[in-house]
């Protein structure tokens, strides 16, 4: 991940504005890492947030292929140097860390390291990660340590930022976990009180047609008949609930100013380059303008969270009466049908069950390292 050595304000400042351009915990973390190995032009790098039970909540490492993170084994525990950096919440420096009087040793499969830099990072006085770099790109004396004064320096730097870097993370996660918790619990409390009475009275009048089937038909028909009214009653009450739910944007700001406005703010947010472009598109219908805002959401996210893409982008265009949206990204791409076969889905099926909800059609091409395109049609009004 990293390129070479950097050095100066502008090395820093790329660091700093690299950390602001995430808003999950995770890409956060990665950022931090393969940030402070660049600038500071070290081998390895690696970064843990604790938990409360003597191990790492996360713990994200640069510097280390894929198969030799997997080959190392479960996450480490909270011991030795890294033990010491979370309790004594101060910098270590170290020549050799193999020679600390601390250090307890690796897997098989860790990597060979020799000088050491480790930070805490600190939101006021609570310690909320550990930053620590080894091996240090230069030529460095038997015994001595490569990293300098000036590199602790500018690592506190880093863990400061990435102290606000992070903390503005969780409470980004937080904040939309709290939002889907409420929205989830005001949507629970009106379907229990709009609709689950109507359940209970049309099973209560289904039990009494079907005991006047064989001495009363005449009656049975009458409750039969009230069982399909009150059927369309809940029927509408929950479309009522589901209509409720729809992004409050597209009503203000119609679909494709909100679609635009949602890729500017993941183009913002991610490392890969988001792109919208809307051609001719009139308003459509309510429920198909939010099947396609969801399926653009699904299939954003997949190709963001999941595939690796440098570019994801994304088309809005008119098609008769109607609209064709597609999603195209460069990333490793999958097979959909070995997809299905192995139980995962990618959202697959709940973006066909929205395009066909509609009367539309979705389309998936994919295929091992040939990246992506999700494209869904929806009719007019």
């Amino acid at each position: 991940m990293s390129q070479g050595p950097r050095s100066g304000l502008a090395a820093v400042s790329s660091a700093l504005l690299a950390m602001s351009r995430h808003l999950e915990v995770r890409d956060v973390l990665k950022t931090i890492v393969a940030s402070a190995r660049e600038l500071l032009d070290a081998q390895y790098a690696a970064l843990g947030v604790p938990d409360d039970h003597g191990g790492f909540a996360q713990f994200v490492v640069d510097g280390v292929s894929d198969a030799q993170w997997k080959a190392i084994g479960p996450l480490p525990r909270q011991h030795g140097i890294l033990a010491a950096m979370l309790r004594e919440a101060k910098p270590e420096r170290l020549a050799d860390v193999r020679k600390d009087p601390r250090f307890e040793g690796w897997p098989s499969a860790h990597p060979d390291m020799s000088d050491f830099l480790g930070l805490p990072i600190r939101d006021g006085d609570e310690v909320i990660g550990a930053l620590f770099l080894a091996n240090k790109n230069c030529p460095k004396p038997e015994g001595s340590c490569g990293f300098t004064e000036e590199d602790e320096e500018l690592l506190s730097i880093l863990a400061q930022h990435a102290a606000i870097a992070l903390t503005n993370a969780r409470l980004y996660e937080r904040s939309r976990e709290l939002t889907i918790a409420e929205e989830r619990s005001r949507l629970a409390h009106e379907l229990h009180d709009a609709v689950s009475q109507k359940l209970f009275s049309l099973r209560l009048t289904a039990q009494a047609a079907a005991a006047l089937v064989d001495r009363d038909p005449s009656r049975a028909k009458g409750e039969l008949h009230q069982v399909a009214v009150l059927a369309a009653e809940a029927a509408d009450e929950l479309r009522a609930a589901v209509v409720e739910l729809r992004p409050a944007a597209l009503d203000e700001d119609g679909l494709v100013a909100t679609l635009r406005t949602h890729i500017q703010v993941l183009d913002r947010a991610h490392a890969a380059r988001v792109t919208f472009a809307g051609r001719g598109v009139r308003a459509l219908p309510a429920t198909q303008e939010e099947a396609v805002l969801r399926v653009a959401q699904e299939a954003l996210h997949n190709a963001l969270r999941h595939s690796g893409a440098e570019h994801v982008d994304v088309t809005l265009d008119r098609r008769g009466g109607g609209a064709v949206l597609r999603v195209t990204d460069d990333g490793g791409g999958f097979d959909p049908q070995g997809i299905r076969r192995a139980g995962r889905h990618l959202g697959l099926v709940s973006m066909r069950d929205r395009a066909s909800g509609v009367g539309g059609a979705l389309t998936v091409e994919s295929a091992p390292g040939k990246g992506a395109t999700i494209e869904l049609e929806v009719p007019g009004g």
